[in-house]
């Protein structure tokens, strides 16, 4: 016995644990390969199983959309199945292809950099310790130890046509973009992941349904296994656009319980109710009661205030999300300043945009001209707002925006 089972009654801990294995298949679910109906069977059963969730150091932080399919190990780690994240150290370094542009390559210095705080990151979800503890693996382990010959193997597995069913491909081709061989080479690496670790299953985002099914595929030729694919939804607005970078709404994990608080309050309306049932533990009953509130017109502002403190609790706990919101409160719902400002000693002729460019605060002269043309730079100690984009600096705090300060100190 596992998990629940191990707890309770087992009557009333089957009852229990068929609850909570429904919510898991339908909670966030965009699809389960082979079907719903067989994934079922599966977990019903006193069966032990392996999941794993690939994540490629790409960037030197996890962010929410990760947090997504960690929720989904979390379950099931909980309802004792042996669960693995797999650090795509070697995969990173070639980069899943993007839609528009082969993507960068990067070292594996800049790899080594990025993944670490992953684990830590990781643990707020899944555990690395204890009876059921999850286990951490690289996949550099198996591919820096591939000869040419196992290359050329893995390569037989797929056909091109098959590759060309990848939608970023056929957008590609049709926008006469180049497509190089190490991209093609990409989802089969991925596959082989699943094959190397001999799992029953793969928790991934959407976007990866192709290359986790390259996995189901090869495990299917190699072992003969059936292999799951749980794909889940991904956090998105109401056109379409997934949270992050590029639409600057991505929720790191190293930002601080304010920084994380005021990112989730600067997010469409639309993405309330998606961010309650992906990202938090709030029931699916009462996230209905929410919608139905915003659709008779509640302010949405309120339930918004709600999902930041879930999100910013399940990460730092439900003091600092508190704090969180109080300074939140305070500096944009009262017009204060936060306690805490970066601050810069600078010399008395420093020009203010030079300051502010060098420390970050604004990316660019356009940026700083335009904000300070619509009104949006304020002296907080003397009130005045900033009318000329060539101003030196002043002693004290500036409001830049509408989240922006920093407090310079004269030399």
């Amino acid at each position: 016995m596992f998990g629940l089972f191990s707890t309770q009654k087992k009557e009333h801990s089957v009852s229990q644990t068929s609850d909570v294995i429904e919510e898991f298949l339908t909670r966030g679910i965009e699809n389960i390969f082979p079907n719903v109906d067989f994934l079922r069977s599966k977990l019903l059963k006193e069966e032990k199983l392996t999941f794993y969730l690939g994540i490629d150091p790409t960037g030197p932080s996890l962010h929410l959309g990760h947090v997504i399919p960690l929720k989904k190990l979390s379950k099931l780690q909980t309802l004792g199945h042996k669960v693995i994240l797999l650090i795509g150290d070697f995969t990173a370094m070639i980069g899943d292809p993007d839609k528009t542009a082969t993507r960068k390559k990067l070292t594996r210095e800049e790899v080594v950099s990025n993944l670490k705080e992953y684990k830590n990151q990781a643990s707020k979800y899944i555990f690395f310790s204890g009876e059921n503890k999850a286990e951490i693996k690289f996949n550099s382990t198996w591919f820096s130890a591939m000869n040419f010959n196992d290359v050329l193997l893995l390569a037989s597995e797929m056909t091109v046509q098959q590759m060309l069913e990848r939608d970023m491909f056929e957008n590609r081709i049709k926008e006469g973009k180049p497509i190089y061989i190490h991209e093609f080479l990409y989802p089969l690496m991925q596959g082989y992941d699943s094959v190397a670790m001999d799992v029953d299953g793969e928790v991934g985002g959407n976007d990866q349904t192709f290359n986790m099914l390259a996995g189901r595929n090869l495990l299917k030729t190699r072992k003969n296994k059936e292999k799951f694919v749980i794909a889940t939804k991904l956090l998105t607005d109401s056109s379409g656009k997934k949270m992050g970078k590029t639409e600057n709404n991505m929720v790191s994990l190293d930002q601080n319980p304010e920084d994380m608080f005021g990112k989730v309050m600067s997010w469409s309306d639309s993405l309330i109710i998606p961010g309650f049932e992906l990202v938090t533990d709030v029931a699916l009953s009462e996230i209905s009661h929410i919608k139905s509130k915003i659709e008779s017109g509640e302010n949405p502002r309120d339930f918004k205030i709600r999902l930041a403190k879930e999100i910013v609790s399940s990460y730092y706990g439900s003091k600092l999300s508190q704090k969180a919101e109080d300074e939140f409160n305070k500096t944009f719902s009262k017009g204060g300043t936060p306690e805490e400002v970066p601050t810069v000693s600078v010399p008395q002729d420093e020009l203010l945009v030079d300051v502010c460019i060098q420390e970050g605060v604004v990316t660019s002269k356009t940026e700083w001209r335009r904000l300070v043309d619509e009104g949006a730079v304020t002296h907080t100690n003397s009130g005045e707002k900033v009318g000329d984009s060539n101003q030196k600096v002043l002693a004290g705090v500036y409001k830049i925006g509408k989240r922006r300060f920093i407090k310079i100190q004269i030399k």
